[in-house]
């Protein structure tokens, strides 16, 4: 009987994907958000000014999440085209240098020098795959994997967006305490935690408690600070 089903096996997506830079940006907003709101509550605001706040708080975080992940992308996409257009012109003026090269990474890694020459001579005839293979071996990255600073950037302004929503939705919504919002704000730092574990080694019901405790404590000290500020400056 076939052991090779039995012995298959898989892995995490230890990149994290999509996941983690949403869930990740969902948890920025929802913690700089609560922690916002429950400062200009402490103050003893009206709900009106908390409001006010709240959605002030959200534009302002998410076109700053936005702006600072394009610029972080675009740079580093900048940085990397580059250093692949260097590659490009070595691959041209250089051919037997990086032919050598390419070679020496195989040797490195325990194939026979004979064997890694002819390997390095065949994935070198094909110009286009050669930069490919160079880029790898050399930057760690393919000309055709660079991420695209346009998608970072709405895909953070969202994904901050919607966190920061949460713990403002109350008092949009009519409330006039704090605890509604922060209730809400719990339940999605908890839920955010647990989608989490699906990109670590932690459980689902660890990694929800932990974002939750970390929100709370900065609800608290933000509140704190809020009613201390309002006391001392009212």
């Amino acid at each position: 009987m076939s052991t090779s089903a039995e012995s298959h096996h898989s892995h995490r997506d230890v990149t994290g994907g999509w996941l983690r830079p949403s869930v990740f940006g969902a948890m920025d907003g929802l913690v700089s958000n609560l922690g916002l709101i429950s400062g200009v509550a402490g103050s003893s605001a009206s709900s009106h000014a908390i409001a006010v706040a709240g959605v002030a708080g959200l534009a302002a975080g998410a076109f700053s999440m936005a702006a600072g992940e394009y610029t972080s992308v675009a740079s580093q996409r900048e940085l990397v085209l580059a250093e692949i257009d260097v590659e490009r012109r070595e691959l041209r003026s250089h051919p037997s240098d990086e032919l050598a090269e390419l070679t020496d990474v195989y040797v490195r890694r325990g194939v026979e020098p004979a064997l890694a020459r002819e390997v390095a001579r065949q994935l070198s005839a094909d110009p286009e795959q050669a930069l490919e293979v160079h880029a790898r071996e050399e930057l760690g990255v393919g000309p055709g994997d660079l991420p695209s600073p346009t998608v970072a950037a709405v895909s953070s302004f969202g994904s901050f967006a919607v966190g920061a929503l949460l713990p403002l939705l109350p008092y949009l919504l009519g409330a006039t305490s704090l605890w509604p919002a922060v209730l809400v704000a719990l339940v999605g730092l908890f839920l955010c935690g647990a989608v989490v574990s699906r990109v670590t080694a932690r459980s689902w019901w660890y990694s929800g408690l932990r974002q939750l405790v970390l929100g709370a404590a900065a609800a608290g000290v933000t509140y704190a600070l809020g009613a201390l500020l309002g006391t001392s400056l009212g």
